[in-house]
């Protein structure tokens, strides 16, 4: 079992939770009262985006989940980190309104606990989710990989009570082995249809488990069904399916399907587009911006669908100058040509920058806003 730490986590997660907000225009809300000389710990609360859920903070600390990163193997795919929390905003928005409800990181699972629930079950560890491993030709993948924990509360900064929970179970698409110690590595897919009964009877468990908390025993708890992809993809997983189990229930009788796409342009190998406009729209863009400088070491975009409908475009441009006016004048044409050729009806990212460093970022943070352009550095 390991803890992985990354460095950028907590920055992803409150852009995340601000639903494209801009935190750097949040204003402080429901302040306890306090001096500058005083002791008394204080509460506030973080006010973000119109869409997006006011945050809680504990004597302005930002509270991380002692569980963040713990993963059943070593085999983890970083790019679905965000993707995992990021899935589980979107789904609990139908459960917790942001009018309604405070976030908060989970602060209810301990770390042993769940590092228990993510290893298999044994006679040493009865409360393992994964099934024990059992012998070479009968080998049992680790079905469950991560488990991440929301906070949903009433109230008010100073005065709040836990009204609701969401956690995602992460369920592997691939599970990597090996057969002997020091050996060959192997990997065995597992089909969605797998995950799928899998992760419910997973749920089901854990919320048998939680219902014994005295805390937990009366609020709604959604979980979401998440698909990691292989540790190699360029893309991360996606949600497809959840559900709610109601206040005072064990178990979750209504599960609801997602159908959410993620794909990487250009198109790789035989993979085809799922959306060809788009795929055309994107070509445009790239040839235009680099018939501009003939050194543009590459032009890759991150497409992600829900329902059919394109709900985020990120771009990623690699350049090879420096020059202030240089990137000045490149960042000019590709926001000119972002509103030639990309879609006007989605939100789209567009990183300029070298190896090193983002030089620039052109962006619309929803589909119905303009462009924003930042330079770094610059003026």
């Amino acid at each position: 079992m390991k803890k992985y730490f990354q460095i950028f986590a907590l920055a992803g997660v409150m852009v995340t939770l601000s639903g494209c907000g801009n935190l750097k225009n949040s204003s402080l809300a429901n302040n306890a009262t306090t001096t500058s000389n005083s002791k008394k710990k204080t509460n506030q609360t973080t006010n973000t985006s119109k869409n997006g859920y006011t945050v809680l903070l504990k004597n302005g600390t930002y509270q991380i989940s002692p569980i963040s990163g713990l993963t059943a193997t070593d085999n983890d795919n970083s790019v679905d980190t965000r993707e995992i929390e990021r899935g589980l905003i979107n789904i609990s928005k139908n459960q917790f309104s942001p009018i309604s409800y405070i976030f908060q990181e989970g602060q209810y699972l301990k770390a042993s606990t769940v590092t228990d629930w993510l290893a298999r079950k044994s006679k040493n560890n009865p409360s393992g989710l994964n099934p024990p491993e059992g012998d070479k030709k009968n080998y049992n993948p680790y079905y469950l990989e991560e488990i991440i924990e929301q906070d949903f509360l009433t109230g008010t900064a100073t005065k709040n009570s836990l009204g609701g929970m969401s956690l995602g179970l992460a369920m592997n698409s691939v599970d990597y082995y090996q057969k002997t110690k020091n050996g060959p590595q192997y990997q065995m897919s597992i089909s969605r249809a797998t995950q799928r009964s899998e992760g419910m009877k997973m749920a089901n468990e854990i919320i048998s488990r939680l219902r014994k908390k005295k805390t937990l025993k009366n609020i709604p708890i959604t979980i979401g069904l998440f698909s990691k992809t292989s540790k190699d993809s360029l893309v991360g997983g996606s949600y497809f399916a959840y559900g709610t189990a109601s206040t005072n229930s064990s178990k979750i009788t209504n599960w609801k399907s997602i159908s959410e796409k993620t794909q990487v342009l250009p198109t790789i190998g035989n993979a085809k587009a799922v959306n060809s406009n788009d795929a055309s729209s994107f070509n445009s863009f790239k040839t235009s911006i680099q018939n501009y400088f003939p050194n543009i070491s590459g032009v890759s975009a991150s497409l992600r669908y829900r329902d059919g409908k394109l709900t985020q475009e990120n771009i990623s441009i690699t350049t090879q100058f420096y020059g202030y006016e240089q990137i000045q004048s490149f960042t000019r044409l590709v926001l000119s040509e972002a509103k030639k050729y990309l879609r006007n009806d989605a939100p789209i990212e567009i990183k300029i920058g070298s190896v090193n460093e983002v030089q620039a970022l052109v962006a619309k943070e929803t589909a119905d806003s303009d462009y924003q352009v930042h330079i770094y550095g610059g003026e």
